[in-house]
């Protein structure tokens, strides 16, 4: 079986969650945004990754998302996917790592997760000081995720354990 393509965006929300599902396995290869970096280092979450397979957000054209059309990864994960990421997958942009690769599984027929940090009209979230904040997305941003979910090929979902289920069935 393939490998796991596993995408780490800007979110703070579920981000612990999401590298323990990650780094529970040993097929994965971690693909970070810009952003992904500095909130890693927020969280104090940098060091998990250590001696893991990680690609950075260091080249405009994004060479490494032919391995996707190559047949390296079996699946495209995006957990989790902030309001920013969600936005430009459903209006199709592809200019950075992360969006890239979600155009090109999309292109390949790689089946894609995304875990969307806006899933509800209010919800809590953990700040890096370990704060508990309630969030509340703006109508835009649900829409979005609920216009992503129809995309052929997406599977949308709403929970870090939602996630773990689907990662079970690969």
């Amino acid at each position: 079986m393939s490998s796991l393509a596993w995408c780490l965006t800007g979110a703070g929300h579920w981000l612990s969650q999401s590298l323990d599902l990650a780094l529970a396995r040993n097929d994965v290869d971690f693909f970070l945004s810009r952003a992904a970096e500095e909130v890693l280092a927020l969280y104090g979450l940098e060091g998990r990754l250590a001696r893991r397979p990680l690609f950075l957000d260091r080249q405009a054209s994004s060479p490494l998302s032919g391995r996707l059309a190559r047949g390296d990864y079996g699946s495209l994960v995006v957990a989790p996917a902030t309001s920013n990421s969600v936005a430009k997958f459903v209006l199709g942009l592809s200019d950075s790592l992360v969006t890239t690769l979600f155009a090109q599984a999309g292109k390949s027929r790689v089946p894609v997760a995304v875990l969307p940090t806006d899933t509800a009209p209010e919800m809590e979230s953990v700040d890096p000081k370990g704060q508990t904040v309630v969030v509340r997305p703006r109508p835009l941003d649900l829409a979005y995720v609920e216009r992503l979910a129809a995309f052929p090929g997406v599977t949308v979902l709403t929970s870090p354990e939602a996630l773990a289920i689907w990662l079970e069935r690969r």
